[in-house]
């Protein structure tokens, strides 16, 4: 006979970890499946660190999640022990007048978030790690930093086994049925098991076991480096904020010195690589380095030292770049949030709150309208 649970959580990443988490929290007996290790470098929360920011200027509809997913961090670091999440301010920079700029003081001005704007002068003589161009505009905003990506997959799986879950790595899904009798069976390279509810977090594998979404959450290769600054000193957390910066050259986005030596930054959409999860080319090429030190050596020269490290990874798109989350069609018992869209970390504690609502509760206090899967036909 298969193993029976209550649910069973695919993919034990940042938001499958974090809804585990959420359902024993509430005394489910859970069982977490992750293809690859605890935590791993094939999807996309690896490489030490990724950037929180409440000043939101994809849409201001994300900022009240933004709130609760701050709250769920605090809970999660109490649990562990350890900081999580390292606040160094963020700065949103863009040519005055655009979207980057203006979103995110929409968002403040919606949502009524504290903030500072800044002329590229006063930005560059207050944090003398950058050097914006003449006619870019800042919003500074002091609750931004960065979260300990891998560590926090590590909390969350730790914070689950502590209250009864099951996590089981290495252990990859071969397919899924919903039975006659309203349960989910799984079956996996190892074994069968059975449960009232699945809930799917597999990112960018997530067009191999999400029927129907097909075309809608597609893989995109990502390229970060980590370079050597001049002086170390003005690339520290205290004198950094990350950044999310519209450039000339694109869009990019960079860190303090932290975890391991060297500045980090990567281009959003790098080289606009589709491709499928199982096929990305994971090694590193001279022009994935040229196309990020281009913008370092003209945006922040000090830090446009020798390569210390650079790592592939991986986003999984949408075709509006915001996220989705739902249930198949007819699947009530099932349901999964994918399309994270490069933007998505940050919400992997109020994600797991959201999944969790939607096993226990079949709904939940969030607003998760904007994510639903029926957008796309």
């Amino acid at each position: 006979m298969p193993q029976a649970f209550n649910a069973i959580v695919i993919g034990v990443g940042a938001m499958g970890s974090a809804t585990t988490y959420e359902l024993a929290k509430r005394g489910k007996r859970v069982l977490g499946l992750e293809r690859f290790d605890i935590p791993n470098d094939q999807g996309s929360s690896h490489g030490v660190n990724r950037i929180i920011r409440l000043a939101y200027y994809e849409d201001p509809s994300y900022v009240p999640l933004m709130r609760q997913a701050y709250e769920l961090w605090s809970e999660i670091e109490a649990a562990a022990g350890e900081t999580l999440l390292y606040k160094t301010g963020s700065i949103d920079t863009d040519a005055e007048g655009g979207a980057v700029f203006e979103g995110s003081l929409e968002s403040c001005r919606v949502h009524d978030i504290p903030h500072e704007v800044l002329t590229a002068t006063e930005t560059n003589r207050r944090f003398p790690g950058y050097s914006l161009p003449e006619g870019h505009m800042s919003l500074l905003q002091t609750d931004g930093g960065f979260l300990l990506s891998e560590r926090s997959i590590v909390a969350y799986a730790n914070a689950s086994m502590a209250r009864g879950a099951e996590i089981h790595a290495r252990e990859q899904v071969l397919g899924w049925d919903v039975t006659g009798a309203g349960t989910v069976k799984v079956r996996t390279d190892r074994a069968e098991y059975e449960s009232e509810s699945l809930v799917i977090t597999t990112g960018a594998w997530s067009e191999q076991i999400v029927p129907g979404i097909s075309g809608n959450a597609v893989a995109e290769r990502q390229v970060l480096a980590w370079l050597q600054p001049e002086d170390p000193s003005l690339f520290s957390p205290d004198r950094f904020p990350v950044f999310n910066a519209m450039f000339e050259e694109g869009r990019y986005y960079g860190f303090p010195v932290f975890g391991i030596p060297g500045f980090k930054i990567g281009r959003y959409h790098h080289l606009d690589e589709q491709t499928n999860a199982d096929d990305l080319a994971r090694d590193v090429t001279a022009r994935d380095e040229e196309i990020l030190r281009d913008a370092v050596r003209r945006y922040f020269p000090q830090a446009n030292g020798p390569v210390m490290t650079m790592k592939t990874c991986m986003f999984t798109n949408s075709p509006d770049e915001h996220f989705i989350i739902g249930s198949p069609p007819g699947m009530s018992q099932v349901s999964f949030a994918a399309g994270f869209s490069g933007h998505g970390f940050k919400f992997a504690s109020v994600i797991g709150e959201i999944m969790a609502d939607l096993v226990t509760e079949q709904g939940t206090r969030h607003d998760i309208s904007m994510f639903d899967p029926a957008r796309f036909g």
